[in-house]
């Protein structure tokens, strides 16, 4: 765990595992550094907007036996987890990752809801937005963190799991030490400011932090790749991966801490992950502030 207050360090502890220097498993917190990039694009213009859709950016990446709806689903629709789409997570993850064409497959299974019209959590929703990136950018998923993220944040980020046409797993498998992800928090908590360096638009990162949908497992918030909370009435924002991997900030309190547990660990929010929320809700937060 790894805790700093005002930009500055307040809390450093290795209770097990690596050291906090090494790289670790993020797990499905890449999601919200897919969104972070989804950012990048949009203040770039390469995106126009939120409400651009499949159709319109990138039509070529739609399977032929897809659901008319699918090319009408938006950018804001894959960022908040409201594509309408069978999940690919959970119990069909292993599926999904053993398929032919991970876009293709996530993109053709069948709408189970009106696209912006409620929260199912997928890899394969945010894999679907790495695509896009790579595709409207001709550049790969991996080129644009190293470029956009990695250099002005001064973070590695080594590659990662590849799909069989070659994309990076946009929505699990990133790496980064505890210090990079606490940047990662400081940018967001500053604005989008990282030292001298606006990295993302102080606009796109406080839009990301406004809650658009509710999660039903947690009963969190969820704006864009950012999961919403409360701790009395200051409120918080979480990236999360599987296993307890958390970057999270307070901009009330201008905290942000990192936590990185076992990536193998079950962490659903009635077990582990709800051990780490009430953590952060009546330990971390009451003594910050």
């Amino acid at each position: 765990m790894l805790i700093f207050q005002d930009g500055k360090q307040v809390f450093s502890e290795v209770f097990r595992g690596p050291a906090i220097s090494k790289l670790v498993p993020i797990k499905s917190v890449s999601k919200t550094v897919v969104a972070a990039l989804a950012g990048t694009a949009i203040d770039r213009g390469e995106i126009t907007s939120l409400k651009a859709t499949l159709g319109e950016l990138v039509p070529k990446l739609i399977p032929s036996k897809a659901d008319s709806k699918v090319a009408n689903i938006t950018i804001e629709n894959l960022l908040t987890m409201q594509a309408g789409l069978e999940r690919t997570s959970g119990r069909n993850y292993g599926v999904w990752v053993n398929s032919r064409n991970w876009v293709s497959d996530a993109l053709s299974r069948p709408m189970v809801g009106e696209p912006g019209n409620g929260m199912l959590y997928s890899t394969g929703t945010s894999h679907v937005m790495g695509a896009v990136l790579s595709s409207i950018s001709g550049k790969s998923l991996l080129s644009l963190a190293r470029d956009r993220l990695g250099k002005p944040l001064g973070i590695e980020i080594p590659g990662w799991t590849r799909d069989p046409q070659g994309r990076y797993l946009g929505g699990n498998e990133m790496a980064l030490t505890l210090t990079a992800m606490i940047r990662f928090g400081e940018m967001y908590l500053n604005g989008g400011r990282f030292n001298d360096k606006q990295v993302l638009s102080e606009q796109w990162t406080s839009q990301s932090l406004v809650p658009v949908t509710t999660s039903v497992f947690s009963g969190l918030g969820y704006g864009y790749g950012w999961f919403i909370g409360q701790s009395g009435d200051t409120n918080y924002a979480i990236a999360r991966g599987y296993g307890g991997q958390i970057i999270g900030i307070v901009p009330e309190l201008k905290l942000t801490f990192a936590i990185t547990s076992d990536p193998t660990r079950l962490a659903r929010s009635g077990g582990y992950f709800g051990d780490l929320r009430r953590l952060i809700e009546n330990n971390i937060i009451p003594v910050a502030r």
